[in-house]
């Protein structure tokens, strides 16, 4: 059996576990993110049936010819609700776009909270209304999942247990269905995703329907991340390394092209992008400014910071 890319932890451990067990996952969390920036998660809570039927109406859903996928396509909303279509979006340093096209579903705020105003409507499809609502089911899954591990993390970093709860509450979390088409002719130089960091603070990855997902390592090597059954993979985000002053790490990652006999081979994925408000401060924890690793990062709230990414990757004007 071949040697795992990235360490495994069980979040069982840690929200029904005892003091000592929890104790343990949150040292095991801390380490993998802090060494690896990327860690499997197994017992998380997200049902395998919801994954499935999500996938399943994924794949029927840009199975749909373009003109109709283009009607749920709101340019002004800059890729943050409907579907993206192939070739618009690319990584920040790259020339050429990434062979993807994707759609989206963010926050839908139940409570009065006044944040309400600031988040686009969820465009829902009519040719495939269970891609949609599974989509918000599948949201919330996540963001529960999402919410023991932001958890975890703050007792790692020596903060109240729930420092990230009233952070992320309703925040501007984003789930993502990412279809990379079959490969039909020679790429110029692009590929799947081509190497990038995630803008947020946690990204929840459920497996993918093909490989390609690989992880740079320190050792400056591109590892194949191949989670088991029932796996999330999990990586810091640019917003977590900000305001830990890169004691987290948020770690390179890409999507490389098949192999060319299986250029055929369609690719699905589905990552949840952890986001917490705008308002959220992203300044360095004091506790993570020392002598030897001096501040990094100018203060900057996540709402800002998002609006600089997003027009770093081509989708904000």
């Amino acid at each position: 059996m071949s040697k795992r890319a990235i360490p495994l932890v069980d979040l069982h451990q840690f929200v029904n576990g005892n003091a000592e067990e929890r104790s343990a996952f949150v040292k095991q969390l801390g380490d993998a993110f802090h060494n690896v920036g990327f860690v499997g998660v197994i017992n998380h809570g997200v049902s395998k049936e919801l994954v499935d039927g999500f996938y399943t109406n994924a794949k029927r859903f840009f199975a749909l010819d373009v003109d109709t996928k283009k009607k749920y396509e709101i340019v002004e909303l800059a890729g943050q609700r409907g579907y993206t279509s192939f070739g618009r979006e690319k990584a920040k340093q790259a020339e050429v776009a990434d062979l993807k096209e994707f759609y989206q579903i963010g926050q839908e705020v139940e409570d009065g909270d006044s944040i309400k105003e600031m988040y686009p409507d969820n465009i829902y499809v009519d040719e495939t209304p269970e891609f949609t609502n599974l989509g918000r089911d599948l949201y919330v899954a996540f963001e529960k999942a999402g919410s023991q591990l932001l958890k975890a993390i703050a007792i790692h970093l020596e903060l109240d247990e729930d420092y990230f709860a009233t952070r992320t509450h309703n925040g501007n979390s984003i789930l993502r269905a990412i279809h990379y088409p079959p490969i039909l002719s020679e790429p110029a130089s692009a590929i799947r995703a081509e190497e990038h960091e995630d803008i947020n603070l946690i990204t929840l990855l459920v497996g993918a329907s093909a490989g390609g997902l690989q992880v740079l390592n320190k050792e400056g090597e591109w590892l194949d991340i191949l989670p088991g059954e029932n796996e999330i993979v999990v990586n810091v985000g640019d917003m977590l390394q900000r305001l830990t002053n890169d004691y987290l790490k948020s770690t390179t990652h890409r999507v490389v092209n098949p192999p060319r006999e299986l250029w055929h081979t369609p690719r699905l994925s589905i990552p949840f992008f952890l986001h917490p408000r705008a308002t959220m401060d992203l300044t360095c924890l004091d506790r993570c400014v020392t002598s030897d690793f001096p501040l990094k990062y100018e203060p900057i709230t996540a709402g800002d910071y998002l609006n600089e990414r997003l027009r770093e990757i081509g989708l904000k004007k």
